[in-house]
């Protein structure tokens, strides 16, 4: 069988191809990335760029399953239309099951709401593929880790308001994409890849401080507060649209959810936070 990483040179695209060699079966697997020239054997590169659809059927010819992951670009529309590109091209180069990379929480809404590109591309992945899945993860663990070190500058984790998320390490986003990609019985399936627990924010802030024994509060602070910060930051201004669009999803809920779905398709239980945090901020403890 033939497996396809769309998006392959990314961090989760690289951790998905690196699970897809080690599982057993013989699988013949395709990384489909602006640069193949740095695919490694066993694996084959093909050169894809969801910036030229016309490229991608051609990358896309002859697998038999397709994994496509969407890019960040943070250009208002494009992701949404990147993925439509990406879906058509698969169906046009006659793949027979496509899995599709979205996030919990998507829903029906449109841009610069973050989940925009994710429904757009669930709906048409639904509406015109022959065989499809729908792998939703929760926020990256790693992602996270990132927001505790530019907390711990200021003893400080902001967030819109106090709420509950179930962090997913990518490794563990990998493993279940492996999962569905190699198995059968997931066609017509939509999965939330999660972690193994709900963290409040106070709960989450209180992890950092252990971790690294540096003091670190959660405080909830008003959406115009949060934008001026950003801003005075020199973030650009997409990038800000985006950071309060997560936000906002964290203060909906989007994030409070637990699965058993990694260690069902994964093979192996999910992460917890503190070990991936531990390992992020190690440098940074007192």
């Amino acid at each position: 069988m033939k497996i396809g990483v769309s998006g392959a040179s990314g961090h989760l695209g690289r951790a998905v191809v690196s699970e897809l060699l080690q599982r057993p079966g013989g699988h013949e697997v395709i990384a489909i990335t602006r640069t193949p020239e740095t695919v490694f054997a066993p694996a084959q590169g093909r050169f894809g760029d969801y910036n030229l659809p016309e490229c991608l059927a051609e990358a896309y010819v002859g697998l038999d399953r397709l994994l496509i992951i969407t890019t960040v670009d943070p250009e208002p529309g494009k992701r949404g239309a990147q993925n439509v590109a990406a879906i058509d091209a698969a169906v046009k180069a006659g793949v027979k099951h496509i899995v599709f990379m979205s996030a919990v929480g998507t829903r029906q809404e449109e841009g610069p709401a973050r989940g925009a590109s994710y429904w757009r591309g669930e709906q048409h992945l639904i509406a015109t593929a022959p065989a499809w899945t729908i792998l939703r993860m929760n926020f990256y663990a790693e992602a996270f880790a990132q927001l505790a070190q530019a907390a711990l500058g200021q003893g400080v984790l902001a967030g819109l308001a106090e709420n509950r998320a179930a962090f997913v390490a990518r490794d563990d986003v990998a493993a279940a994409a492996a999962g569905i990609l190699i198995g059968d019985g997931h066609a017509g399936a939509i999965y939330n890849a999660t972690g193994p627990e709900r963290l409040s924010g106070a709960e989450r802030a209180a992890l950092i401080a252990e971790v690294t024994g540096r003091p670190v509060a959660f405080l909830t602070v008003p959406e115009e507060q949060l934008r001026a910060g950003l801003t005075h930051a020199g973030l650009p201004a997409e990038v800000v649209t985006i950071v309060i669009s997560i936000q906002a999803s964290f203060a909906r809920g989007a994030f409070d959810i637990v699965s058993g779905d990694v260690e069902r398709l994964g093979g192996r239980p999910p992460k917890r936070l503190r070990d991936v945090l531990a390992g992020a901020l190690k440098s940074s403890a007192a």
